[in-house]
């Protein structure tokens, strides 16, 4: 098992790009996402429009885990904060890391980094989709404080596998009880570019 003390957490940019894919393609075979998508939502993660938040985590010169998160309501649609009742909300849209550093608790730094990143961006709660078959995934999120509000039948294609809807509410107040990071955590532009 592999320690993650010489794991850095950084911004993700374009360069990671292939590095990400090749880890995405090994780990989620029938659902991986294409090039096309990660360049899209890097597209929005920098500069003061950004509603968008992708890390990587390094070891060495190999990217060994990576996170993003997406933002919405209020503020990022747009309307400079005038959406009445509209509330800013995230969404994990991804979190991976390689097999051999499952187990080390890289998967709660990166889950960390996004909800200080929702919390940066003043967002009231945080929702994720999570396969039904993914147990080691829902006990990460659960430890988190993630509760379970909904399932989304069929969701994750071409498996046809019914996704697990969670919801953190308040994420400024999430810890993670089993491996807190100390300092900033992360390498990198501020959230909001």
């Amino acid at each position: 098992m592999t320690g993650t003390e010489t794991v850095v957490l950084r911004e993700m940019r374009w360069w990671d790009i292939d590095s990400v894919l090749e880890l995405e393609r090994d780990l989620f075979p029938e659902d991986a996402w294409s090039r096309g998508m990660f360049w899209s939502e890097l597209a929005h993660a920098r500069g003061p429009g950004a509603t968008r938040r992708y890390v990587v985590a390094q070891e060495g010169e190999r990217i060994v885990g990576y996170a993003g998160l997406t933002i919405s309501g209020a503020e990022s649609d747009g309307d400079g904060g005038r959406g009445g009742d509209s509330v800013r909300a995230a969404d994990v849209q991804t979190i991976a890391v390689t097999r051999d550093h499952w187990g080390t608790g890289l998967g709660s730094r990166l889950l960390t980094e996004l909800l200080r990143a929702a919390t940066a961006f003043e967002c009231a709660e945080v929702l994720l989709e999570c396969r039904v078959d993914n147990v080691r995934a829902q006990k990460l999120y659960e430890r988190f404080g993630f509760e379970t509000i909904g399932v989304r039948r069929g969701y994750y294609q071409p498996g046809n596998v019914d996704a697990l809807v969670m919801r953190l509410t308040d994420p400024s107040t999430s810890v993670n009880p089993a491996n807190p990071v100390d300092g900033n955590g992360v390498q990198g532009t501020e959230t909001h570019g």
